[in-house]
């Protein structure tokens, strides 16, 4: 089976969409090597709940009555690429919550950053739904949280979801399609991560949060659910990061890391994703943000489209509890 970096259009409304999509897959990764389980990341919790298959290439972290289970890499970094491909649990899924991340917050307790994919799960016949965030310097209460539907089922093949994360610009990546970028303004100051992070996978229960804001939880009837993680990228600054001003170890080259600047079909594609799946959206929230944050500029032909929850018109009605698991009762 051929894992990342494939686009079924399965749910696209738009054939202009799909062709956008299609022809935005030009690899991200020039000629990045993926590494083995062993060579990069060490586990942290969840015991027999990760298993390592094909010599420690693909990893399956499992959620049970007991616990989850996640890995961690082993260095901290200052910027890089990195990516995984992963395969979400099918059937029935509420409450569980599929994570691939960076954060410092084991090491800045007060002022960490963090850049997040958050997999939320759902009720049996309702999609997967995915969760970005942006954290710096501690401004956890200014959640970066935007969400958006698939455009393809996520419980059916492998996808690869990769961050990007440079000193002028973060950007998510989608089987090689941005979904979003941020760049590092004035506007945005301390907010833009700017620490070394480890990254982390993980698989939990979400019950309180997830799922139409805890209205449905993890029921584990239908346990162990298992997430599924290969083509492990790790190509990064290491740092020591209670020294800020080491250097990068000698295996970091920054020539091998994709532009920082998207091209004109990259960026079309991005618009195509976010005005088409994007349902939630933290510059739209004008109850949470009565001034909005300061690096979301104002889009008249965009902000018709949301309410003043930030939810996208048509999805309210679908789903009455909302956000993160920084406040689920937003």
């Amino acid at each position: 089976m051929e894992m990342g970096f494939s686009i079924p259009c399965l749910f696209v409304t738009s054939l202009l969409l799909c062709i956008q999509l299609s022809s935005a897959i030009d690899a991200p990764i020039k000629s990045l090597q993926t590494l083995s389980f062993d060579d990069g990341y060490t586990q942290i919790f969840g015991d027999s709940n990760l298993m390592l298959l094909r010599d420690g290439k693909t990893v399956h972290l499992s959620l049970d009555e007991k616990t989850g289970a996640g890995f961690a890499s082993q260095d901290l970094y200052l910027h890089g690429f990195f990516s995984a491909s992963i395969k979400l649990p099918a059937d029935y899924a509420a409450g569980v919550v599929v994570a691939f991340y960076l954060s410092n917050g084991d090491v800045y307790h007060k002022t960490h950053d963090e850049l997040d994919f958050e997999f939320l799960g759902n009720v049996r016949g309702r999609e997967w739904r995915l969760q970005t965030n942006v954290y710096g310097n501690g401004s956890t209460r200014a959640g970066r949280e935007e969400r958006y539907d698939f455009w393809f089922d996520p419980t059916d093949d492998f996808h690869q979801y990769s961050i990007l994360w440079t000193p002028h610009q973060i950007i998510f990546y989608i089987d090689s399609t941005p979904i979003r970028a941020i760049r590092n303004s004035k506007a945005m100051g301390s907010a833009f991560p700017s620490k070394p992070m480890t990254l982390y996978a993980t698989i939990w229960d979400g019950s309180t949060w997830a799922t139409l804001g805890g209205r449905y939880k993890v029921n584990y009837k239908y346990a162990p659910f298992v997430a599924e993680f290969a083509e492990l990228v790790l190509h990064g600054c290491a740092v020591d990061p209670l020294n800020p001003l080491s250097s990068c170890d000698v295996g970091f080259d920054s020539s091998n890391l994709v532009s920082t600047e998207l091209s004109a079909e990259q960026r079309s594609a991005m618009v195509s994703v976010r005005a088409n799946h994007m349902t939630y959206s933290y510059c739209h929230d004008r109850k949470r943000y009565t001034v909005p944050l300061p690096e979301c500029a104002f889009d008249p032909g965009t902000s018709r489209l949301y309410g003043d929850d930030g939810l996208k018109f048509g999805e309210r009605k679908h789903r009455r509890g909302k956000r993160s698991r920084i406040d689920s009762s937003i």
